[in-house]
């Protein structure tokens, strides 16, 4: 039975994740990213005080950001859609690879140690950082996307590195879209459908490569929270889902709003404040 001291942790807990959700929700429109660069290092703390093991922890939250993703992409996907900004041209070109690469990350994810979840996390957003604050019209690798094998290539590790990192892969499209001259809004519109394509598979694999240490989630610590599936929490998803789908579509309305200067500056300091969560966690071991 609970104590009234394990009833108010559950609540803490509880109104924490469904603040997650209002933020990833309007961040999945906002920038076009999933929303999970903001729910693994959110759904980190909230695991970790629930006593999840640190050793499984960081895939578990991965895992649970993908499911998460799944409604709030389709809803920011549409809402971009209906405004004409999705370039389907580049979705065309990328859906199959994509997908192939997110079969190879839900792979590596059933036998990679922690710690690697971590270091891609933390290389990719502080790289795209430095990207987004030096940004110079100028610096950029073509005026178009390319064609053939490069693009395939491009569209294999936006799939790979997402799957490792919990997002929907507009940390990866926006930039390369960008290094092509493709403006700050179109970009994120693209990798709303992007989202689509990467959380769907992407949570199916989680899945699938946490399954062998499913018996390990019976109860977390004295909040006695439900089963996982494999690597994703259903207490997580069912509590963030609600309000990602409410504010995306907000997201969405505010980015076409902004300028493009403000969103690639926006974008680069929430990257570099999540990326530095994890430098901690990485020094800390916690």
């Amino acid at each position: 039975m609970l104590s009234g001291a394990d009833v108010s942790e559950l609540v803490e807990l509880a109104l924490l994740l469904i603040a997650t959700g209002a933020l990833s929700g309007f961040l999945a429109g906002l920038f076009g990213i999933g929303g999970g660069a903001v729910l693994v290092p959110v759904f980190y703390e909230c695991f970790r005080l629930a006593g999840v093991p640190l050793e499984v922890r960081m895939p578990l939250c991965i895992g649970t950001s993908l499911a998460v993703i799944i409604p709030t992409s389709i809803r920011s996907f549409r809402a971009h859609y209906l405004r004409g900004a999705v370039d389907m041209d580049v979705l065309k070109a990328w859906w199959l690879v994509i997908v192939i690469g997110v079969i190879a990350g839900s792979a590596i994810a059933r036998y990679a140690p922690e710690r690697l979840f971590k270091y891609v996390f933390v290389a990719v957003a502080w790289s795209a950082t430095l990207r987004l604050w030096l940004l110079r019209d100028g610096w950029n690798f073509g005026d178009e996307m390319p064609k053939g094998l490069l693009m395939k290539v491009y569209g294999f590790f936006v799939g790979l590195l997402s799957t490792l990192m919990g997002i929907g892969g507009g940390l990866f499209s926006n930039l390369l879209m960008t290094f092509y001259g493709r403006s700050i809004h179109q970009s994120v519109a693209t990798s709303s459908a992007l989202a689509v394509l990467i959380s769907i598979p992407g949570a199916l694999g989680y899945v699938y490569a946490g399954w062998p240490v499913a018996a390990r989630f019976p109860t977390v610590a004295a909040l006695q929270m439900p089963l996982a599936f494999g690597y994703v929490s259903l207490i997580g998803a069912l509590l963030v889902m609600p309000m990602s789908l409410w504010t995306a579509p907000l997201g969405v309305k505010v980015a076409h709003a902004m300028s493009k200067r403000t969103l690639e500056v926006a974008f680069g300091l929430y990257l570099f404040i999540v990326g530095g969560r994890f430098v901690i966690s990485l020094l800390t071991g916690q």
